[in-house]
């Protein structure tokens, strides 16, 4: 046979000198966890059992789980879906080349990934320092079960660095925090963030080093690489943005090769494992068009921050794209596409104007009302990163968890409200607003 006719013309291709929006459509052109180099689109697996040709490859792939140090480069031998696939294998690869990480483990959902980073890092005894702004159920899982544990967690204000360093302890493993954060938009300085942790780290021997996990679902990839910035482990939420349709859950943690066999291990034992047909969905659909989305995205927010700033019944605006946005000049330094350009998002936060704190609650509460019964580019729902624009309460829905009593030390608004942009055309949203506020 020809041998020309059967190498893989790829094999030798250095792909480089492409741009990232080109990686993402294309990934990597070889791949030693499946061959499909003849597929245009990357087959899905639809087994969670895999044929062993004898005992002996049976045992050589076990031994292989969870040993990257010695199998990293080696082709995968599959076994049994909840150690690994192709096709969660292969998103995995993905998703560290456009985080700039050098390994990522995918998990049934954001959360999951969240757990299990956190779960590899802690014990017992230890502490975690978080921003005081976190997503509702990140707050749940601190406050309900980390006790339990007996891990010690303190919400303070990250964007002040002496608050910080005063607040660390002997027993601090792990700085952890959302920029953009959720749902206020505040914006950390990873860059400054992560040079004092080094500092603090020079003084600790490998046991005792303490680690900083960056949440970075709502500016995505496109907007902002947290480990480029100096962050230990960027967390995604993939059923939101990198995920883009709103169809598929799954989440996943990126960071060095140290740290592979532990998540693995973690995942393979408490059984959040991404499954086959979400992560094909996420490799095929999600990822190639991220960078098409978040650009018409951010285009929209933009004009519709500026819309709602200007509008007289509107008490305040966060978007990082604002210049009035506290966190402006950081997010133009931290917040960047793969071009080089600020992407600020597409992510607002709100608050509708009130005589006192509750009648802007309540007035906010029925513009949502408003909005779910008349908008035709506005939904009512949580999530975000979706096709559609959808809007939400965050204290009564995705925060629920935080009592009214507790909001404003969390940085919410109890009348705030959270839009996160879609692909609609943007003269249609901004129709809408514009009548779902002039009923209010």
């Amino acid at each position: 046979m020809d041998e020309k006719k059967t190498k893989n013309v790829n094999d030798e291709l250095d792909d480089s000198k492409y741009s990232m929006s080109t990686h993402l459509i294309y990934g990597k052109n070889v791949s030693n966890k499946w061959d499909y180099s003849h597929h245009v689109t990357a087959p899905i697996s639809s087994s969670t059992t895999f044929r062993l040709d004898s005992v002996e490859r049976g045992a050589a792939g076990f031994m292989q789980f969870a040993q990257t140090e010695k199998h990293g480069k080696d082709s995968p031998i599959f076994i049994y879906d909840r150690l690994g696939e192709p096709n969660k294998d292969m998103l995995e690869e993905n998703l560290a080349h456009i985080e700039k990480g050098e390994m990522a483990v995918s998990f049934a959902s954001g959360m999951g990934a969240i757990s299990a980073v956190l779960g590899i890092l802690t014990k017992t005894g230890d502490e975690i320092i978080t921003h005081t702004t976190l997503y509702g159920c990140t707050i749940s899982l601190f406050n309900n079960w980390y006790p339990n544990y007996g891990i010690g967690v303190k919400p303070i204000d990250l964007r002040n660095l002496q608050t910080l360093l005063n607040t660390i302890t002997s027993n601090t493993k792990v700085i952890y925090f959302e920029t953009p954060a959720n749902p206020n938009l505040d914006i950390i300085d990873i860059p400054a963030l992560s040079e004092l942790i080094r500092d603090v780290n020079q003084e600790r021997d490998a046991e005792h080093q303490i680690r900083i996990v960056v949440d970075n679902t709502f500016a995505t990839p496109f907007c902002q690489r947290p480990l480029e910035l100096g962050a230990d482990f960027v967390v995604h939420s993939l059923t939101k943005g990198i995920g883009g349709f709103g169809a598929d859950m799954g989440g996943v943690a990126i960071g060095r090769n140290e740290f592979r066999d532990m998540l693995l291990l973690y995942r393979k034992d408490f059984g959040a494992v991404l499954n086959t047909k979400s992560a094909w969905a996420i490799l095929t659909y999600g990822l190639p068009s991220l960078h098409l989305r978040q650009k018409q995205q951010i285009t929209s927010a933009k004009r519709i921050a500026e819309y709602l700033e200007n509008h007289p019944k509107i008490d305040f605006v966060n978007y990082p794209g604002l210049e009035s946005f506290k966190g402006h000049d950081l997010a133009k330094k931290q917040m960047i596409d793969f071009d080089g350009n600020f992407a600020p998002g597409s992510m607002i936060y709100f608050v509708l104007k009130g005589e006192t704190p509750q009648q802007s609650k309540v007035n906010g509460g029925k513009f949502m009302d408003y909005v779910a019964d008349h908008a035709y580019t506005m939904t009512l729902a949580v999530s975000l990163g979706h096709t559609r624009t959808l809007i939400e309460h965050p204290a009564s829905m995705t925060h629920s968890v935080v009592p009214p009593e507790e909001l404003e030390e969390r940085g919410l608004n109890a009348g705030g409200v959270r839009l996160a942009i879609g692909l609609e055309k943007v003269e249609d949203l901004l129709m809408d607003l514009d009548d779902c506020l002039k009923a209010i």
